[in-house]
């Protein structure tokens, strides 16, 4: 596992442009593939778990930037929903630790030919969302209005995370900028709660209440689907920015265009 150090020059791994450090040869731990080549799909799977897995152990670069991934940080959340009388939430989400990533499996990576995005299908056994919020609104026609802890369970989680993104260039070599994230969530169950629902007014009815959702655990979690879907978009999107800004995507496809190749002219990272 690579270690920078920079006394006076770069380390041997290590290039650097414009501050941004990035590897320059490839680690033995990743799987190279070539698109046009037709095992090439698994071929990518393999890889990017084989990415995956380092990062979990950790790579140093990675962690600086972003922290480990399991677990997973977020300072902050703010969200509004407001799509039915059945559910109206407006939420603000503090020291949001997402727990469970150490554990994915990458069952597919696809490449797009054409633009270079990304679908892949990531499953976890267990995902834990711990935080503290303030929330106003109705969940299940509930009135809600407090704040507290939270947490919220989930047990085998199916992710379809579809990935767009830009290629760039650095130091002679393809990079990828990852630019959106979207994703689509099946669960297997869901567990949650909620401490001072009410503000602290009513114990009892706040527990009546978390038993309430976890009884109708489904129609919860689709309350509460928008919320956990940006949380993730919002980290994922975060987390594989810093992966592949410090990873060259020819480590990867081997027969990537470069971006002039690709889009007419050459890009560079604005950063």
């Amino acid at each position: 596992m690579l270690r920078v150090h920079i006394i006076g020059l770069l380390a041997f791994w290590l290039g650097q442009v414009e501050g941004l450090a990035y590897y320059t040869e490839k680690p033995s731990y990743l799987e190279s593939c070539r698109i046009n080549e037709p095992d090439f799909t698994n071929c990518s799977t393999r890889s990017i778990q084989g990415f995956l897995n380092e990062v979990i152990k950790g790579i140093p670069e990675i962690e600086k930037s972003f922290g480990p991934i399991d677990p997973m940080k977020q300072d902050q959340l703010i969200f509004r929903q407001n799509d039915s009388d059945v559910n109206i939430i407006s939420a603000n989400l503090t020291n949001l630790v997402i727990r469970g990533f150490g554990k994915m499996v990458i069952k597919e990576s696809r490449v797009n030919k054409t633009d270079f995005s990304w679908a892949d299908k990531i499953y976890l056994p267990h995902l834990r969302l711990d935080g503290n919020y303030k929330m106003y609104g109705r969940i299940l026609l509930v009135p809600l209005d407090g704040g507290g802890s939270l947490f919220i369970e989930i047990d085998d989680l199916d992710i379809e995370m579809d990935t767009k993104t830009r290629l760039y260039e650095k130091g002679g070599y393809t990079f990828f900028n990852v630019t959106e994230v979207h994703v689509k969530l099946q669960v297997g169950r869901l567990r949650a709660n909620m401490e001072n629902l009410f503000n602290g007014r009513n114990k009892e009815v706040e527990q009546r209440t978390n038993q309430f959702f976890n009884d109708n655990w489904q129609d919860f979690f689709e309350a509460m689907r928008p919320l956990i879907v940006e949380t993730l978009e919002r980290t994922l999107l975060d987390l594989l920015k810093k992966m592949f800004h410090l990873m060259p995507a020819n480590f990867f496809v081997e027969d990537i265009p470069n971006s002039l190749f690709l889009y007419g002219r050459k890009t560079r990272l604005i950063t």
